[in-house]
């Protein structure tokens, strides 16, 4: 059974990036059109999903973040002020 593992965890990181690109918007993704990188996970499989989800996904901005990725205090943050 664990010898099965790898090639689970493989096919789970690949569907997981496809399915993340097909559904995030062309504005989200970085590097190359978002057809480009679906068909580079598509035909490289499990090292393209990796590529995709490193080099291809936006990052995320979390709450306490500023526009720069760098944490800040709530009263700093513009965005949350604008919310008050």
């Amino acid at each position: 059974m664990l010898r099965y593992l790898p090639l689970l965890i493989a096919v789970a990181v690949t569907l997981y990036a496809l399915i993340d690109c097909a559904r995030t918007e062309q504005e989200a993704i970085r590097g190359l059109p978002k057809w480009g990188w679906l068909l580079i996970i598509i035909f490289i499989g499990t090292f393209g999903a990796i590529a995709y989800l490193i080099w291809g996904r936006q990052r995320r901005q979390g709450p306490g973040r500023g526009r720069n990725g760098k944490v800040i205090g709530p009263d700093d943050d513009p965005d949350f002020l604008r919310n008050l």
